[in-house]
C-alpha cells in the first residue's frame, strides 16, 4: 500500500470534484444488494429480487422455503416441479403447481424464449459445469447466480446467498443454526461407533432406466452416509459412475438407499431382483427409498438435516433414536408454515411402501 503521506493533495479542489459528482452521479439505491456467487462472479441486484426462476433443481424448493411462498418463484426446472407434484409441497401450496417449468430442460439448458418471458430479477444457474449453460443466461441480461453442489458449506453458503438476495436474510440464521446442531450431535454420537460396526451402505442415484452409484469425493449422500456412521461401498468409484447389478453383488451392501427421483422405484425392484436379493442388505431387510418432503431427501436441500437423522436412526438404531415425527412437524412449521398430519408423514416416509423393511417400524406414529 502507497502511504498516505506520498500524496501531494489539493483538498479544497477534490472536496468540489466530489461534490459536483455526488450531484451528477445517480443515487445508489438503499435497497441495493451486491455479492460474489460461488463463481466469484459479482451480482448485482437494484432490489431484493422479486421474480426468480431456478433452473437448478433442488433450490425452486429452498426459495420458497426461504421466502416462506410462491410469490417469488416464477420459474423452475421440470424435476423441480415433479417432485412439488408428487410430493406434500403442491398440497401446501397448490399454486406451485402452476409456476412453469419450460424456462429449462431437465439437463440445465434454458430455454432462452420462455426463461425471458417471465421477466425474471434473478435465475439461479449452476456453475462449475461449463459456459454452455451460462452464456445464453449472461448474453441475454439476465441477472445470474452460480451456485456449486457437493458439501454442506457450499449448501449453506448459497442458501444465505439466495435468503439475502430475495430480502429474506432475517431467515437464514435459523435454519443454518439448525443444521449445525443436528450435524454436531449426530458426529458427537457418531463417534462412539467403532469403524468395524460401521455397515456398507449403497445409494443408488438411478436404477430404472440405467443404474449409477457415486463415489465419496463431492458427492452429497455419501458425505451423510459417513456422517451417520455408515460407509460407503461405491467409495472408489471416480465420481458418479453407471454400474450393473453384478458389481453392486461383488460390494455386497449391508444397506441400500434407493433415490426419490425414479416415481415408479420402490423396494421390489431389489427383492425381486435374482442378483440383488441375494446381497446382504436384501437379505436382511434394510432396502430403504429415500423420502420425499418439500423436496427429495438425497441431494442437499432445506430439509436435509431430517434426512440426516432419518439415515442416522436407520443405520444405527443403537446409537440414534431421534423421534423424528416431531422433528418434522418442528421443520415443516419453521420451513412452510405448515403443520404436518400424520398421514402426511406417512406419505413423506414411504410407511405404506417399506414399512415392512428392518427397523423401519420407528417411524410409524405411536
Amino acid at each position: 500500500m502507497v502511504p498516505l503521506s506520498s500524496f501531494h493533495l489539493d483538498m479544497p479542489r477534490l472536496a468540489a470534484v466530489a461534490l459536483i459528482g455526488l450531484f451528477l452521479a445517480p443515487a445508489a439505491s438503499a435497497e441495493e444488494i451486491v455479492f460474489k456467487d460461488q463463481e466469484n462472479r459479482e451480482v448485482r441486484l437494484a432490489k431484493p429480487a422479486e421474480r426468480v426462476v431456478s433452473i437448478v433443481i433442488p433450490m425452486a424448493s429452498t426459495v420458497i422455503a426461504l421466502d416462506g411462498g410462491t410469490s417469488k418463484l416464477v420459474g423452475m426446472n421440470p424435476t423441480a416441479k415433479s417432485a412439488v407434484t408428487e410430493g406434500i409441497l403442491g398440497k401446501i401450496f397448490p399454486e406451485a403447481k402452476d409456476i412453469p417449468s419450460d424456462v429449462t430442460a431437465p439437463n440445465f439448458v434454458p430455454n432462452v424464449e420462455a426463461l425471458t418471458a417471465t421477466n425474471p430479477d434473478l435465475v439461479i444457474q449452476w456453475g462449475g459445469r461449463g459456459t454452455d449453460i451460462v452464456a445464453p443466461l449472461t448474453n441475454a441480461g439476465l441477472n445470474t447466480m452460480l451456485i456449486l453442489y457437493g458439501t454442506e458449506e457450499r449448501t449453506r453458503d448459497y442458501m444465505s446467498m439466495t435468503s439475502n438476495a430475495i430480502g429474506r436474510p432475517e431467515r437464514i440464521g435459523e435454519l443454518v443454526e439448525w443444521r449445525d446442531r443436528v450435524q454436531k450431535d449426530i458426529e458427537a454420537k457418531a463417534a462412539t461407533i467403532p469403524e468395524d460396526k460401521k455397515p456398507n451402505v449403497l445409494y443408488l442415484g438411478r436404477a430404472l432406466s440405467d443404474i449409477s452409484a457415486s463415489g465419496t469425493k463431492g458427492n452429497y449422500t455419501p458425505w451423510y452416509i459417513d456422517l451417520a456412521g455408515g460407509k460407503n461401498a461405491a467409495a472408489e468409484l471416480n465420481g458418479t459412475l453407471s454400474i450393473n447389478k453384478e458389481q453392486i453383488a461383488q460390494w455386497n451392501p449391508d444397506v441400500i438407499f434407493l433415490n426419490a427421483f425414479e416415481a415408479e422405484l420402490n423396494v421390489d425392484w431389489v427383492y425381486d431382483d435374482p442378483i440383488l436379493s441375494l446381497t446382504n442388505a436384501a437379505r436382511n431387510k434394510r432396502i430403504y427409498k429415500m423420502p420425499l418432503g418439500g423436496y427429495r431427501w438425497d441431494p442437499p436441500s432445506q430439509e436435509s438435516p431430517l434426512s440426516w437423522m432419518w439415515t442416522a436412526n436407520l443405520l444405527h438404531p443403537d446409537v440414534f433414536s431421534y423421534d423424528l415425527r416431531t422433528e418434522m412437524k418442528a421443520a415443516y412449521k419453521t420451513l412452510y408454515g405448515y403443520e404436518l398430519t400424520d398421514a402426511d408423514i406417512d406419505g413423506i416416509l414411504w410407511l405404506n411402501e417399506q414399512g415392512a423393511s428392518a427397523g423401519y417400524a420407528q417411524f410409524k406414529a405411536k
